[in-house]
């Protein structure tokens, strides 16, 4: 590619609006107010009540609580305290579609976001398990995105452990958003939820990323392993996503398995649930698993994606709003035993997806069958855009250096307002 090529602005056709929303969601942000410190306060108490006293196995034992439905709240409970309290009594699907709505979920990235260099973070995804990690009253608990106990442990984090931080209220409690790498048995920091209590809900990435920075290593919690602390916590590096820092987490080593790129608005709010303000980029050289593989690990010949059944029929994506797919027959449900709430899957066929003014109008869908039972929600609308663009279309990482290129430019162009003298 010639060197003017990547001074050009990358555009391709409208497949989404997802800009759009990138707007709104800055917007809404700062127009509802929350009670975070709340959510925050409950959130941790929940993790920890999930916490079975059992000895530690190596298994990842489901939320086996019994559910008892409530008519009506408690008149002076908040709407996140009920949330909370009715989720620590959830099992099976129930539980792991809530706990997957409390971390914050990137889309992925299938339109480059304005103002790349000067709005945006960017940093190297550690391949692993995505976790919340707890520290309260001595004790640390790591959980999935389904609710389920991944390691109960000591940690050097704030009341992580029962030997330390013996001056600390014992009330106190953190909240950090990780992910296990598993081939170093470390906690890669990628968020901070809440500190000692104070929690970063409604705080940007800027100061989160720097509240982190400054506070994590203050613990000993970045120490190797011993008898307090059992699993080592690490910072990701963290880059303003101009030329020089996308080239550093796009080349540059890591200590870790790399699994893409991810982005983050600096001025985003941890935002629960999927969100535009955080997006996930890959290409071979950065992820093994660019596009989606099947059980054996083979990349199918058509695209899979997984759909929601609801009761018209309509297949939808896990997007808020959905996405509407398609539509099955009301006597092809019927003889195949479906019912609303089905995760399906399907085969793209070789009529594709066809789209009008932006939005989806067509897709060429395969009925394959049920999708597995571990699974808790339908692909995003995100998700199937990106894996339909890897194999026709790509977003490549010349396009995302064309887009901050022009960005600059454009900000450094002088402006044509003439001041009087």
């Amino acid at each position: 590619m010639a060197p003017h090529d990547l001074r050009r602005p990358f555009k391709r056709p409208a497949i989404s609006d997802q800009q759009r929303r990138r707007e709104l969601s800055l917007q809404r942000q700062a127009q509802n107010r929350r009670d975070a410190q709340q959510h925050a306060r409950c959130l941790a108490s929940t993790l920890i009540y999930l916490h079975s006293p059992h000895p530690e196995s190596t298994s990842e034992p489901q939320v086996e609580v019994e559910v008892e439905v409530e008519t009506e709240p408690e008149p002076e409970a908040s709407a996140s305290e009920i949330d909370i309290r009715q989720a620590s009594k959830l099992k099976g699907s129930q539980a792991r579609k809530w706990f997957a709505r409390q971390l914050m979920l990137p889309e992925w990235m299938i339109d480059v976001p304005d103002q790349l260099a000067q709005d945006w973070y960017v940093f190297a995804r550690p391949a692993g398990k995505r976790c919340f990690v707890v520290s309260t009253n001595g004790t640390t608990v790591s959980r999935l995105r389904n609710g389920s106990r991944l390691h109960h442990f000591p940690s050097a984090l704030p009341n992580g452990a029962r030997n330390r931080d013996a001056s600390g209220s014992a009330q106190s409690y953190s909240i950090l958003d990780c992910i296990f790498h598993e081939s170093d048995q470390t906690y890669y920091v990628v968020d901070m939820v809440c500190w000692r209590g104070y929690s970063l809900y409604e705080c940007t990435a800027e100061f989160r990323f720097f509240w982190l920075n400054s506070k994590l290593s203050e613990t000993g919690a970045c120490d190797p392993p011993s008898q307090y602390h059992r699993y080592r916590f690490s910072l990701v590096p963290v880059y303003s996503c101009d030329q020089p820092g996308l080239s550093a987490a796009y080349t540059g080593e890591a200590p870790y398995v790399k699994d893409g790129l991810l982005f983050y608005n600096k001025h985003a709010h941890y935002q629960t649930g999927n969100t535009p303000l955080a997006l996930v980029w890959k290409d071979e050289n950065c992820s093994q698993y660019v596009i989606d593989t099947d059980s054996k690990g083979q990349i199918p010949s058509q695209q899979l994606v997984v759909l929601e059944l609801q009761d018209n029929g309509s297949l939808t994506t896990s997007d808020d709003p959905p996405v509407v797919f398609g539509c099955l027959d009301g006597g092809f449900m019927q003889k195949s035993g479906l019912c609303s709430g089905n995760l399906l899957r399907f085969a793209i066929g070789n009529g594709g997806l066809s789209f009008a003014d932006g939005k989806l109008e067509k897709a060429d869908l395969h009925y394959l069958g049920k999708s597995n039972r571990a699974r808790a929600f339908a692909d995003s609308y995100s998700k199937v855009m990106f894996q339909y663009m890897a194999r026709h279309s790509p977003i490549r990482y010349d396009d995302l250096i064309g887009s901050i290129s022009s960005s600059i430019d454009q900000e450094n162009k002088p402006s044509n307002v003439q001041m009087d003298g």
